[in-house]
């Protein structure tokens, strides 16, 4: 019955629970994730799970979405706000805000604008460590001023830095105008928006920006606040791949080989998987040393990601999951083949020669994840006992 469109969304998974009817509209057929990354889109977090904490804390949080129109692609502000539904936890509600003037804020003169060095504001925007850029609206992003920190920050003199637009130095370009457009009718306060902006020596670095309308001088601007988040983003960068990667053979790990099967399952499409276990690797362990033994994990590794055409995974100590896309189960036993040879051919100094068992299994019809895994295994336990350095399928 509202007027207004709202999503109601897991943020976890975030898979889309619910629409209204203003909503679907609205939104024709975009999904979730091309509103949030479509090209006049602006967010805090790429992923839902970042906002929970913030929401809880009772942060203000606005995303610009880019929506399909008739005449090419449009932008909508939404406010978010955490909710709970009894089948699903915490949810997180996006309500589309109705575009409005800002009635407090008087038309744009900026073309005259000329900065002060005295005032409140003046020390403010001078002396804060914080760079902070000044721009109009009106006139496509000119920016117009700038504080001393702006002009260390991007590498550029003031006289050069408020002759430039803001797609001048934001990635996206000219696609930054609608939502400096969206934002002028937005109250201030709200959570950062992510860009990434470009420097005076090319170089890039990841920014969040407190951004919003203020009236200075008598006139209207928008007040940038720049914070830069590159390091905090390679190291949310590299926490991430931690926990999808195995820190010894670099491979995906046992839980990133789950998402991936469930996304084949998902998609209902052929596949096979091939579980090899290298042969006898304890009595090389014992003998050699666990250094030894890390090495010919990480040998292994590297000959299993060049011997197919999917993907690999570390399953555990010394089993490895391929994952076989488009695969029937004949030729999952030629590249299992082809695998075992290429292992049998493998150098490491000081080690002798190693096999590896293979068992196949292709994905049936109607049959969970639990299945398929207890039917690979048992394939494999039947590679085993046939001698080991041998491939099964049944």
């Amino acid at each position: 019955m509202l007027a207004t469109p709202v999503w109601i969304v897991a943020p976890e998974s975030e898979e889309l629970i619910f629409a209204n009817q203003q909503a679907l509209l609205i939104s024709k057929d975009g999904t979730l994730a091309s509103m949030r990354s479509g090209e006049f889109s602006a967010v805090a977090h790429i992923s839902l799970a970042g906002y929970a904490t913030s929401l809880r804390n009772g942060e203000d949080i606005i995303e610009i979405w880019s929506l399909p129109s008739d005449d090419g692609t449009r932008t909508l502000s939404c406010k978010l706000s955490v909710g709970e539904l009894a089948d699903w936890g915490d949810v997180i509600v996006f309500e589309g805000l109705t575009p409005r003037e800002n009635t407090g804020l008087k038309a744009s003169r900026s073309a005259a604008y000329r900065p002060r060095k005295n005032g409140f504001y003046a020390r403010f925007f001078y002396t804060t460590s914080a760079p902070i850029v000044l721009v109009d609206s009106a006139r496509e992003g000119q920016i117009v001023d700038a504080n001393l920190a702006a002009l260390r920050f991007y590498g550029y003199t003031y006289e050069t830095l408020c002759t430039m637009h803001l797609w001048q130095i934001n990635t996206i370009g000219r696609n930054i105008l609608p939502i400096v457009g969206e934002i002028a009718h937005l109250p201030g306060g709200h959570k950062p928006l992510s860009f990434t902006h470009r420097l005076a020596d090319g170089s890039t670095r990841d920014v969040q920006i407190a951004i919003g309308p203020v009236e200075i001088y008598g006139e209207r601007l928008i007040l940038c606040v720049v914070h830069d988040m590159s390091e905090q983003r390679a190291l949310e960068q590299t926490l991430e791949s931690a926990q999808r990667r195995d820190a010894l053979t670099q491979l995906f790990n046992r839980r990133e080989a789950v998402e991936h099967l469930e996304k084949q399952f998902a998609a209902a499409n052929d596949f096979s998987i091939l579980l090899v276990n290298i042969d006898r690797f304890k009595p090389v362990n014992q003998r050699y040393g666990h250094k030894k033994g890390d090495e010919v994990l990480i040998h292994l590794a590297q000959t299993l990601s060049t011997c197919n055409q999917g993907s690999v995974f570390r399953w555990s100590g010394d089993e490895f999951l391929l994952l076989l896309p488009n695969t029937t189960l004949a030729a999952g036993l030629t590249a299992a083949e082809d695998l075992r040879a290429g292992v049998e051919m493998m150098s490491i100094p000081d080690i002798p020669p190693l096999t590896v068992s293979v068992g196949i299994a292709q994905y049936l019809t109607g049959e969970n994840l639990d299945s398929l895994l207890q039917r690979v295994d048992e394939e494999l336990y039947q590679a085993k006992n046939r001698g080991r350095n041998s491939v099964f399928a049944a």
